[in-house]
């Protein structure tokens, strides 16, 4: 597995942290970020979660069971593992808690 998607609502805090954690901790690997809420996105500036991202992903991993409810909705799956991290939307963009979370859940997948 090489690219790595990471999917969260608006793709401000929760998403966009854990691509640019990882992205520094493994360089080997490609990460990118995106959210479902098309509107939220507009607003925020943020990457809006598109077919393209899904099919560039050989994994792709949600915050939460609503992300792959939206993607099995809205979009084809096709190649991507998806999986779902269950992780709340109260963490801002890389706070200590979030950071280690992620270390605690993401590591079984890289």
């Amino acid at each position: 597995m090489k690219n790595i998607l990471f999917i969260s609502s608006a793709n401000v805090d929760r998403s966009k942290t854990a691509e640019v954690f990882y992205a520094e901790q493994i360089p080997s690997l490609n990460f990118k970020s995106a959210g479902t809420n098309h509107k939220l996105c507009q607003q925020a500036g943020s990457n809006a979660f598109i077919q393209k991202e899904l099919d560039w992903a050989d994994l792709t991993l949600v915050m939460e069971s609503q992300h792959l409810n939206w993607i099995q909705s809205n979009l084809k799956i096709g190649k991507s593992i998806i999986e779902v991290l269950n992780i709340q939307d109260i963490y801002k963009y890389y706070s200590r808690e979030l950071i280690e979370i992620f270390q605690s859940v993401c590591p079984r997948f890289f």
